[in-house]
């Protein structure tokens, strides 16, 4: 893929105004105060995996309406103190997988929860949580109640992915101080959702954020997820306005105006999924509109020859040395 958005260096001062619902706040408050009425830990039970240096539990929380989501939590063996705890979600059309599959945290000495995402399974992995509504809309997840706000997929998402930070914090082990979410495209969106909407975070890592600038991402790529919003589009031609306006409900933008922790950010500046300038437009207006003096502190790095991928092992040895930094002065 050629660079095909802006050069760098208007990337670097990329900052459009995003629409933003007037009731954005609202909407959000009383959709978290509704799922927050239930405990967030439903079942914790041991799973063998055969690794002998990790141990790992099979976790369900209380999601979205108190919908059960599973989850994986790891954590280093024979490590008795509450330790700094990375909460990860998943890309786009992936679940959970296997325990086995995600070691970097814990083998980097964090405890680590991997939630899976609702009715996303069969894609690229396998996942253990469903999706149990239904409402008008497209055939994917990206397209599931995509004409109203209160029927959206994300919706049900991000709120599972807040509760994930408070089923995190009543897990045994977990330092409930230094709590960090992570995630890749649409993981990476999460991240930012969360950043956003939960005020005492220790760090956010958010690589390739889906979800951002989206009204700018639908206008330059037809790649999915986007791309099967495009194709919904072509077909329901008269309800592009009423789509637009529901996804402002979930643009990242949005939410990391109102992020207050320290967040590390990557992007591939060939990337065809999550365009640069829409990851930009988030990382520039990242803790604008928080109401604290003092911005928070931010990163970013690029990968001019890198797509969706972007810099892979070299930018995760860069997460995994900024986050151990920035935990250092907690």
């Amino acid at each position: 893929m050629p660079l095909f958005d802006l050069p760098l260096d208007e990337l670097e001062r990329y900052a459009p105004a995003v629409a933003e619902p007037a009731d954005f706040d609202d909407f959000w408050q009383s959709t978290l105060a509704e799922a927050a009425t239930r405990p967030a830990l439903v079942d914790v039970r041991p799973t063998p995996t055969g690794l002998r240096l990790v141990d790992t539990w099979d976790v369900t929380f209380a999601g979205y309406s108190g919908d059960p989501v599973r989850a994986w939590y790891t954590r280093p063996r024979e490590v008795d103190i509450p330790l700094p705890t990375v909460v990860e979600y998943v890309g786009y059309g992936r679940g959970r997988g296997l325990p086995h599959e995600r070691l970097l945290w814990p083998v980097a000495g964090y405890a680590h929860l991997l939630m899976d995402s609702r009715g996303q399974s069969g894609r690229y992995g396998p996942g253990d949580t469903p999706d149990p509504y239904g409402a008008p809309g497209g055939p994917s997840p990206v397209t599931w109640g995509i004409l109203d706000p209160y029927d959206y997929y994300y919706r049900r998402l991000i709120t599972d992915a807040v509760r994930a930070v408070a089923a995190a914090r009543a897990l045994p082990g977990v330092d409930v101080h230094r709590i960090v979410v992570t995630g890749n495209s649409q993981g990476g969106g999460l991240a930012l959702a969360v950043a956003g909407l939960v005020a005492d975070l220790a760090a956010v890592l958010t690589t390739a954020p889906f979800l951002c600038h989206v009204q700018r991402a639908l206008d330059l790529t037809d790649a999915s997820p986007y791309g099967e919003i495009v194709r919904y589009l072509a077909v329901q031609r008269d309800v592009e306005a009423t789509v637009r306006r529901t996804l402002s409900y979930v643009d990242g933008v949005t939410f990391a105006r109102r992020a207050v922790a320290p967040a590390h950010f990557g992007i591939g500046l060939r990337d065809p999924v999550c365009p640069p300038s829409t990851g930009f437009a988030a990382y520039n207006q990242y803790g604008a509109a928080n109401g604290r003096p003092v911005p928070p502190e931010r990163r970013i790095h690029t990968y001019p020859f890198n797509g969706h991928e972007g810099g892979e092992a070299v930018h995760t040895r860069r997460q995994l040395d900024w986050l151990a930094d920035t935990l250092a002065g907690r």
